[in-house]
């Protein structure tokens, strides 16, 4: 099991913007090793859960405090090289998120897909996800798929910086639908993140403040319902 705190921020990056941010963050970041073995950037899958009448999605429309996000997680888009996924719980409280994750086995999740239970009762999160999704009725709703660059500051101080790219979504049932059909959502936007387990160093602040960026509310599960059920949501003038 692994447990993460840490406060999040995000900036929506027009092309322009993402190659000028890049370049300023290189020489005080390292690429994580996900993205070192990755040559450059990797795939980022997941299965989102809500009910059938998207409460999760309403919850995070109204701001309510303290949601519950559960998800899960693959690095391939192909059944047969995934050895293992990860099983997600993340609760949020404005910028401050909490992150609990265990990873199982493959043969584990389809057993988990098939009965709604796990065969391993032993891992307090599995149980608490099971448990979860009982009790709130939830379903898998929505799958999200990106190519993702990641680095990790170089001061210790346990910074790490996103940039995602080719966001997509569907409606899914399964993490690994047959010949899914993923609709792009913001095409030529990337998304920069920030991840801090403190404030901001201040090398972090200039670039921010240098590149004028401005803090968004960035949710890829939001805008993927948002593409995927688009009757639910008010008519706006979304950025090209």
């Amino acid at each position: 099991m692994n447990a993460v705190a840490r406060f999040e921020r995000k900036y929506l990056l027009t092309l322009e913007e993402y190659h000028r941010v890049r370049n300023a963050v290189m020489p005080f970041t390292r690429r994580d090793r996900y993205t070192e073995a990755a040559g450059g950037s990797y795939l980022v899958r997941s299965i989102y859960y809500d009910t059938r009448d998207y409460r999760a999605w309403y919850e995070k429309e109204d701001g309510d405090f303290g949601r519950i996000k559960l998800r899960i997680r693959a690095y391939t888009e192909h059944p047969e090289t995934c050895d293992t996924v990860s099983v997600e719980l993340k609760t949020k409280h404005g910028n401050s998120m909490v992150k609990y994750s265990t990873h199982v086995g493959l043969d584990e999740y389809r057993e988990f897909e098939r009965t709604g239970r796990w065969p391993n009762h032993d891992n307090e999160i599995v149980c608490e996800f099971e448990r979860l999704l009982r009790v709130r009725s939830l379903v898998p709703v929505c799958l999200v798929q990106y190519r993702r660059e990641g680095f990790t500051g170089r001061d210790r101080r346990g910074v790490r910086v996103t940039m995602d790219h080719n966001v997509t979504s569907t409606r899914a049932a399964t993490l690994f639908p047959t010949r899914p059909i993923l609709r792009p959502h913001r095409p030529k936007r990337s998304i920069f993140e920030v991840k801090t387990r403190e404030g901001e160093p201040r090398w972090l602040q200039e670039i921010i403040k240098r590149q004028m960026l401005k803090m968004t509310s960035n949710s890829k599960y939001w805008q993927g319902i948002e593409i995927v059920r688009p009757n639910m949501v008010t008519p706006r003038e979304v950025a090209p």
